[in-house]
């Protein structure tokens, strides 16, 4: 007996098609094991895949609506762009449209809020919907020494920013956000991945986050990821981090929105928005928004 399960491939944090962070999303995943969604996931071959559980109208009211992350590797209990692309899909494709989707993540409930450029109804994702996630409020881990991370970066420390602590910070997934000096050292960087696995053990963290300020102004940041041998052309979880980091310090104002640009080295541009507000000492109410655009619709028949 086969199965048929159909998914959508948008591109995220991007308004352009063959741009921005590609994700798969399987539209109806009621029936896959956990097993097979990671075998769905390893056959796209892109660095998230999501998958939707339908579930009772009334249990989705209360609860969100069930979804669930994996990369090639292994499930995740939070992605930013995974949560604002399937967020935008549930929101074009729904009966009736409010202002806010829920989804129910394995890190909880995660609102992602909507404004649109256009009065024309479509089912498909258009580029024409902004798109917000809040993520959880950060948590501000381990500082790490400097020339612990020069070493990450095969020994270059004029390279790292040292006005700023390279620090641990999760808003739902752990980075280490590491500022470097300029665009120019940020396009050149080469980081040494198994010195990164070390630096990050006991951290919570797995994956470092390098920003830097566009045009001397951290009001357009440019930023990259790399991870599993390669590079992540946006990461909103990550992007999340960075905002939180930079409230925190004093890089941005309370409730500033700054642009960071990711993907450019790898020729997927990427536009993320992000802001945070400054609440007496702490930082809260984490805010990451983009667009996505739909590429492509697909079919997988899978034999028992």
């Amino acid at each position: 007996m086969s199965r048929s399960y159909e998914f959508v491939q948008l591109d995220v944090f991007t308004r352009m098609p063959l741009t921005g962070n590609p994700l798969a999303i399987f539209t109806d995943a009621r029936g896959l094991t956990d097993r097979e969604m990671q075998a769905l996931a390893r056959e796209m071959n892109l660095s998230e895949t999501t998958f939707i559980l339908p579930r009772e109208p009334q249990v989705e009211a209360q609860k969100g609506k069930r979804v669930r992350i994996f990369t090639v590797e292994e499930e995740l209990p939070f992605a930013g762009h995974p949560t604002l692309g399937t967020a935008l899909y549930l929101w074009n494709t729904a009966a009736s449209r409010g202002d806010e989707t829920v989804l129910d993540l394995n890190v909880g409930k995660i609102g992602v809020r909507f404004s649109t450029d256009s009065n024309s109804r479509s089912n498909r994702v258009a580029g024409d919907v902004f798109g917000e996630m809040r993520q959880r409020d950060p948590e501000f881990g381990l500082t790490l020494p400097r020339d612990k991370v020069a070493s990450v970066l095969r020994g270059d420390a004029g390279e790292i920013a040292s006005e700023w602590p390279s620090q641990v910070v999760s808003t739902g997934l752990p980075f280490a956000i590491v500022p470097i000096r300029g665009a120019e050292a940020l396009t050149n960087l080469k980081p040494d991945l198994v010195r990164v696995g070390a630096l990050l053990e006991g951290t919570g963290a797995r994956f470092c986050y390098f920003i830097s300020p566009e045009r001397e102004s951290w009001r357009e940041v440019r930023a990259r990821m790399f991870f599993y041998g390669g590079e992540d052309a946006a990461t909103g979880s990550a992007a999340g981090c960075a905002a939180s980091w930079m409230v925190q310090h004093g890089i941005a104002n309370s409730d500033e929105q700054v642009l960071i640009r990711q993907g450019v080295e790898i020729r997927r541009p990427s536009d993320i928005y992000v802001r945070a507000t400054r609440d007496g000492q702490r930082v809260t109410n984490v805010r990451v928004g983009g667009y996505a655009v739909e590429v492509l619709r697909g079919t997988v028949r899978l034999e028992n």
